[in-house]
């Protein structure tokens, strides 16, 4: 196959990645909104900086789903790293701040850090295929249904399922697969 002799930084621009970011042990750090919100306004920002392009998304309390697609030169390892760091820092800022007993439970003494939001070593699955595409955005979608959050998947409010099936444009950082 002529595709596997590209580098992996050109081959993950040619194709979406289907990501999964757990927060450290499964805690439920993203039950406050205000940590949805470091979230959105991160992709926002790396989608306007054209640096992603993000097709689908879901932010659950203790994880988060994305379809994204990494843009220009950038690498999907360098694009990744920079947004679950500022993630992290923003979302720590705010615990600090307001001496939350949630930055106890973030607490690891590591040797490059004191406290951790993510888990390392994020899944992230190259999508070759439109079915396998679909396959995961369904999947994204319909995440909050299974945890029983919700009826229907667009009553999820941190969820692109509402641009995909009533073309609710709320998240001005979603790009349709379908151009």
């Amino acid at each position: 196959m002529e595709s596997t002799s590209l580098p992996i930084a050109q081959y993950a621009k040619d194709h979406p990645d289907f990501i999964t970011v757990t927060c450290l042990e499964w805690k439920p750090v993203l039950q406050d909104d205000r940590f949805k919100e470091v979230i959105i306004s991160s992709l926002s920002f790396l989608s306007k900086a054209n640096r992603v392009t993000v097709y689908a998304f879901v932010i659950m309390q203790n994880h988060f789903h994305l379809v994204w697609q990494i843009m220009n030169d950038h690498t999907r390892e360098a694009v990744q790293r920079d947004f679950l760091r500022f993630t992290s820092q923003q979302i720590l800022k705010v615990l600090r701040n307001e001496q939350s007993p949630m930055q106890d439970l973030l607490l690891v003494n590591a040797k490059d850090r004191k406290h951790q939001v993510w888990e390392r070593n994020s899944l992230s699955i190259s999508l070759w295929s439109d079915k396998v595409l679909w396959q995961k955005i369904d999947y994204i979608h319909q995440n909050p249904v299974k945890a029983g959050l919700c009826k229907y998947a667009t009553d999820y409010y941190y969820s692109s399922a509402a641009f995909y099936v009533r073309g609710d444009r709320r998240w001005d950082f979603l790009a349709h697969v379908d151009g």
